[in-house]
């Protein structure tokens, strides 16, 4: 491994977070308002943003956007992570090294970690409610460089919004993505977690 420190995604890159969200958007949508919407494209949208999905299918619905966050919480209690996942997070702690997180989730997201498995892994986790600008600002990787004193730091996201807020923090960056997705200008791109242990 060239790099001493890891910055993490949450949603996307550790946490396959997508199934989750479209199953519960996609119930909402049902049992609260009686609308039927193709699974795929909840997904799809939702890659994107939330914001981008409730346009898109509950612009007009009043409480849409609580009742759909309150059923992902709930969900949430059973997450799924990414092949390999927890063994890269132990990999990087066996060698020495460490894993910091950046969500926009707020602190709810220790609870997610502690139900997958992985908060042992962890050495800081930035939510929300540290009160950083959302990525791509870097101010929230800016923040764990300063803290920490990182030197050989790298950020991995799933989305550009991860790799814009790296190169704007003047950190390499790795995007992991699934096959059928485009590449983006990152340092390394991958579509197996498995593979950052050889970079």
């Amino acid at each position: 491994m060239s790099y001493t420190d890891y910055i993490w995604d949450l949603g996307g890159t550790l946490l396959d977070n997508y199934q989750t969200s479209a199953k519960a958007f996609q119930h909402v949508l049902m049992h609260e308002f009686g609308i039927t919407a193709s699974f795929d494209d909840i997904y799809n949208a939702l890659r994107i943003s939330t914001e981008v999905a409730i346009d898109q299918f509950a612009s007009e619905l009043p409480h849409f956007k609580d009742l759909y966050k309150k059923r992902e919480v709930q969900d949430l209690k059973h997450p799924v992570l990414f092949a390999g996942a927890g063994e890269v997070l132990a990999a990087i702690v066996k060698s020495g090294n460490r894993n910091f997180m950046i969500s926009h989730r707020d602190d709810h997201v220790i609870d997610i970690l502690e139900a997958a498995g992985i908060s042992r892994y962890f050495t800081e986790v930035v939510t929300a409610n540290n009160g950083f600008a959302r990525k791509p600002s870097p101010d929230s990787i800016n923040y764990l460089i300063n803290k920490y004193q990182l030197k050989q730091a790298v950020m991995i996201g799933d989305r550009e919004i991860d790799i814009l807020a790296g190169k704007q923090a003047n950190i390499d960056t790795i995007y992991f993505h699934s096959a059928d997705q485009l590449d983006v200008n990152a340092t390394h791109n991958i579509n197996r977690l498995s593979d950052i242990l050889n970079l």
